[in-house]
């Protein structure tokens, strides 16, 4: 003859630590706000469009070769 054996179901806890894990995540979404408050809006500020290159009108492209 087999033997049965039933094991209850565990009863549910109210401290699962949910809470703990949304400090967490809280604390880790403020310290990447502040370094992007720090790094990223000055980065931003000084990005130019477009960067500005002379080009001369005329260049001489005469080489001298001594013998």
């Amino acid at each position: 003859m087999a033997t049965i054996v039933n094991n209850p179901a565990p009863a549910p806890s109210n401290n699962s630590g949910g809470s703990m894990g949304i400090i967490i995540g809280l604390l880790v979404l403020i310290i990447i706000g502040f370094i992007f408050f720090v790094y990223g809006l000055p980065a931003l500020q000084h990005i130019q469009v477009t960067p500005q290159v002379n080009v001369p009108n005329k260049i001489n492209v005469n080489v001298h070769q001594t013998k």
